[in-house]
């Protein structure tokens, strides 16, 4: 799985515990809504840190949550 695949499961499961829209979480961070269906999708090839951490001050998780997820364990290619 690749790193951008990890992060938008990741960001699908927790908006679905929070039930939280994904709009809303767009809202709440003041990210654009295009550029979070491109994170959702996987289509963003790539995400930086900074953008990871935007996410989940929204969804009001530590980073520390948001990586404790078997998705991060160590099965992520292009990585290296």
């Amino acid at each position: 799985m690749r790193i951008t695949e990890a992060v938008a499961k990741r960001i699908k499961t927790l908006l679905a515990e929070k039930e939280m829209t994904q709009y809303r979480l767009t809202q709440i961070i003041g990210m654009a809504h295009s550029q979070m269906t491109g994170i959702i999708t996987a289509k963003n090839n790539s995400i930086d840190l900074k953008t990871i951490l935007t996410i989940c001050r929204g969804l009001e998780i530590t980073a520390s949550k948001f990586f404790d997820d078997p998705n991060f364990d160590d099965n992520i290619k292009g990585i290296d």
